[in-house]
């Protein structure tokens, strides 16, 4: 019998599948499709302090091996989050989910975490750092290892359970970041999230998106992914959760050889919705097929 199940960060997961925020929404609308409770995990949609519209339309570009968005993060805010999403995700999903954080200054960033913490569905806190910071120029907190580590500092200050830094791919030195991370207190490290893109339409000349760029995300990234995962492995103790293109059980495999414990499948459910289902399905054919019994074992084989 293959063993599926891995840790993460003292939590047992039964498989290391988890669908990636924004591609999963708050879980109940794939619950109507499968039994989502068969996942590891999932991160929800990315939450803020205040309720967020989003970016203007059009928001999505097609690729010939992934896509753009430039969604702009539209949720409904934290508080409504805690007092109708998750209550009704709870009618479907019996495991602990993953809550993904996203914020504009440190402040909103610990505001959301901490009301977060609180709630006893919540296992983990994924904080997405490639929002851009506005009391600092717009950049990401995510390309600066100085930002990243005031974000993590600030927000393990005010929760008790395990945080996850999600870090941006758009930097000169992954490891950097990872490493100041890890310094403050981060949990484990997810990465990466999308690479940044855009579009131009031949007809009106001018960008696809709205936005003008957006997160590039698909197949194409897998390769870059799975590099900085490697890269991120190789130098920091905490766990990893691996995810950019990936679309398989055979990648899922990839992933964790570099080092992942967990891995999350991100634009893959918009093409397909069952796929993590799917993959989670294959994953012992695979591991027999590659002569793999326990994938708990095969964590970082390849560093």
């Amino acid at each position: 019998m293959a063993g599926l199940n891995v840790d993460l960060c003292g939590i047992p997961l039964d498989n290391p599948v988890i669908p990636a925020s924004g591609t999963f929404g708050y879980g109940y609308e794939f619950a109507e499709l499968y039994d989502i409770n068969l996942l590891g995990t999932f991160s929800f949609k990315g939450t803020t302090k205040e309720p967020r519209f989003g970016n203007p339309t059009p928001r999505i570009a097609e690729c010939s091996a992934g896509m753009i968005n430039a969604v702009g993060l539209q949720n409904p805010g934290v508080e409504k989050v805690i007092s109708e999403e998750l209550p009704r995700l709870s009618k479907v999903f019996k495991k602990k989910v993953m809550a993904n954080v996203s914020g504009f200054s440190i402040d909103e960033y610990a505001y959301t975490c901490e009301k977060l913490d609180k709630c006893p569905q919540v296992g983990w806190l994924e904080v997405n750092i490639s929002c851009p910071n506005v009391h600092g120029g717009g950049m990401s907190f995510g390309t600066s290892a100085s930002a990243a580590a005031e974000v993590t500092r600030a927000v393990k200050k005010v929760t008790k359970k395990p945080v996850i830094m999600k870090l941006s791919p758009n930097v000169t030195d992954i490891t950097e970041i990872a490493k100041a991370c890890e310094a403050e207190g981060a949990d484990g490290i997810s990465l990466i999230n999308t690479l940044l893109g855009m579009r131009i339409d031949l007809k009106t000349k001018k960008p696809v998106i709205a936005n003008k760029m957006g997160g590039f995300s698909g197949s194409a990234i897998f390769p870059v992914a799975l590099r900085m995962v490697y890269q991120v492995a190789s130098c920091v103790k905490v766990p990893v959760i691996g995810m950019g293109g990936v679309k398989s059980a055979e990648d899922v495999i990839e992933m964790m050889l570099a080092g992942a414990t967990a891995v999350e499948i991100g634009a893959a459910n918009l093409i397909n919705p069952y796929i993590c289902k799917e993959i989670i399905e294959k994953l012992p054919d695979v591991m027999n097929e590659y002569k793999i019994e326990n994938l708990q074992d095969i964590i970082g084989g390849a560093l």
